[in-house]
C-alpha cells in the first residue's frame, strides 16, 4: 500500500491489528548508557554515519533536516538470513533530546517509539515497536519459522546497539539492565 503520510499509515494500522500474527513481531527493551540523554541524541543525530556504523543497513537515505517531526528515513535491511528488507520510517513526532515516535512503512509496516530518560549520570533508552511483515517470502517463511525470522530481527537490534555503544564517548557504554 502506498500511504500519503506517516499519520494516514498510522490511523490504518491502528485500525487493523495483527498482534499474536506470525507475520507481527513485537518487541520492547531498555538500555542503559553513560551518557546523558543529550549527547545521546547529539549521536543519534549523525544520520550520514548510520550506514557505517550498522553493517546491515544499505541504501540509507534521509529527508527533512535531521530527527524532527516530518523527517524521512530510508534504507535496505539485511539481517543475517537471505531476504532483505526496503523500509521508510517517518518521524512522526520528534522532541529533543527525550522521544522519537515512527511509523515504519515498506517491506516492514508498523509503530516504533524511541524514550530517552535521565537516570543516575547517564540514559535510560526505552524502545518499542510492533511490525508486520509485508515481503510474501517473509510471510511465508513466518508460518514456518517464525523463531528462525525472529533470531534475525534480535541478531540486527544486537548488532545496532553493540554499535552504536561503540560510536558513544568512552563513558557511554554501559550493559543493559
Amino acid at each position: 500500500m502506498g500511504w500519503e503520510s506517516g499519520r494516514e499509515a498510522a490511523r490504518f494500522l491502528d485500525k487493523n491489528p495483527r498482534v499474536g500474527s506470525p507475520y507481527v513481531i513485537d518487541y520492547q527493551a531498555v538500555f542503559r548508557f553513560a551518557v546523558p540523554p543529550g549527547a545521546m541524541w547529539t549521536e543519534l543525530e549523525r544520520l550520514d554515519s548510520f550506514a557505517e556504523w550498522w553493517r546491515w543497513l544499505r541504501d540509507f537515505r534521509h529527508e527533512g533536516g535531521g530527527l524532527r517531526t516530518g523527517a524521512v528515513l530510508r534504507g535496505t535491511v539485511v539481517p543475517p538470513l537471505p531476504y532483505r528488507m526496503r523500509v521508510r520510517v517517518v518521524l512522526d513526532d520528534c522532541v529533543a533530546p527525550s522521544r522519537i515516535d515512527a511509523t515504519v512503512l515498506g517491506d516492514l509496516e508498523g509503530h516504533a517509539h524511541l524514550r530517552l530518560e535521565p537516570v543516575d549520570r547517564g540514559t535510560q533508552a526505552t524502545v518499542s515497536w510492533t511490525i508486520e511483515m509485508r515481503q510474501r517470502p517473509m510471510r511465508l517463511a513466518a508460518l514456518v519459522a517464525h523463531p528462525l525470522l525472529r533470531w534475525g530481527h534480535d541478531r540486527v537490534v544486537d548488532a545496532t546497539v553493540s554499535s552504536f555503544r561503540r560510536h558513544l564517548p568512552a563513558s557511554g557504554a554501559l550493559e543493559q539492565p
